[in-house]
């Protein structure tokens, strides 16, 4: 089953105004590599690479797309800068749509779907917890958030009043419990009342890696005791407005656990949306959410289709 419903209308229109801040920066630069010139040539080719690494899109994915275009430019000589933003397009959705697994939307039916949610404080994960349980609850699933982000002050509160907004449950155990042992009373207590989804909250940062490694091991294993047979979702959250910042944090995050999905929040409030497309392409997984604005339902399974429509969007 998918995990939400088909918003339609209000769902583009939504994405179209949450991209609009990247739209306008990608489209300026687009519009400056290619004037004066009617034919894909070596300088389009050079000033569009120009502007995909200043829209935040990365030296090394940049890289391929400009390959990718040049291979076709070769195929036929004959390629007008009118066409280029039309195969642009189609490399990206195409480049997206090589890191999305075929179950990248469904959640099982006959077991607890668990989102194990990492990243570090102040990227958005508590807010990114809150409305991904406020629309699973609303596409019809039981939802059980764990707190087990137990060492920065306040976040337990901050997760229950969010918990509280989304009308679903929470296990929590206050500041300074141990998180593993939260980890495994929500996972319990998901499997004892047949939940359908457990979502836990993480530590953002520990005092290094070592620790954070270690940490987030132990959770892990502690869940696969209640839940042997499951396939965890590791779901990393990045600020999109951080830009190339993003960059570090999921290198440092993948390097210590097995991220398997990522969300990208505050799209809304910047013009570097392009870092979607970099990170998911460098780091070879999927980008399954993005936040779109600061109300309990601006979150939208990420459609690379969409994403790519809205962000060329004249």
């Amino acid at each position: 089953m998918a995990l939400f419903g088909i918003f339609g209308k209000e769902k583009k229109e939504s994405l179209d105004n949450g991209l609009q801040k990247t739209r306008e920066s990608v489209f300026s630069r687009l519009s400056r590599a290619i004037i004066g010139k009617s034919k894909v040539d070596d300088d389009v080719l050079d000033k569009l690479e120009e502007a995909l690494i200043l829209s935040d899109v990365g030296v090394e994915t940049t890289l391929k797309i400009i390959e990718r275009i040049e291979k076709r430019v070769q195929r036929d000589k004959y390629v007008g800068v009118d066409e280029l933003n039309s195969i642009l397009r189609d490399e990206i959705v195409q480049m997206l749509n090589e890191k999305k697994k075929d179950d990248f939307d469904k959640i099982s039916e006959t077991s607890t779907h668990v989102i194990l949610v990492v990243g570090v404080n102040g990227v958005g994960k508590t807010t990114t917890i809150g409305k991904l349980a406020y629309r699973f609850k609303n596409s019809g699933k039981s939802v059980v958030i764990g707190a087990a982000d137990t060492f920065r002050a306040a976040a337990v509160d901050q997760l229950k009043v969010w918990a509280e907004r989304a009308g679903v449950d929470i296990v929590e155990k206050g500041m300074n419990a141990d998180p593993a042992s939260v980890a495994y009373e929500t996972a319990s207590y998901a499997k004892n009342k047949g939940y359908q989804v457990a979502i836990i909250d993480t530590a953002g940062r520990l005092h290094n890696k070592v620790n954070l490694m270690n940490e987030l091991g132990k959770i892990k294993k502690v869940i696969q005791k209640v839940f042997p047979d499951a396939n965890i979702e590791v779901l990393l959250v990045l600020d999109a407005s951080t830009g190339q910042n993003a960059f570090e944090q999921a290198k440092q995050f993948t390097a210590v656990t097995d991220v398997n999905a990522l969300a990208l929040t505050k799209l809304d409030g910047t013009a570097k949306g392009g870092v979607v497309i970099g990170i998911s392409d460098r780091f070879n997984i999927p980008v399954k959410y993005i936040g779109i604005g600061e109300q309990i339902d601006d979150i939208q399974v990420f459609d690379s289709t969409e994403f790519v429509d809205s962000l060329f969007k004249k």
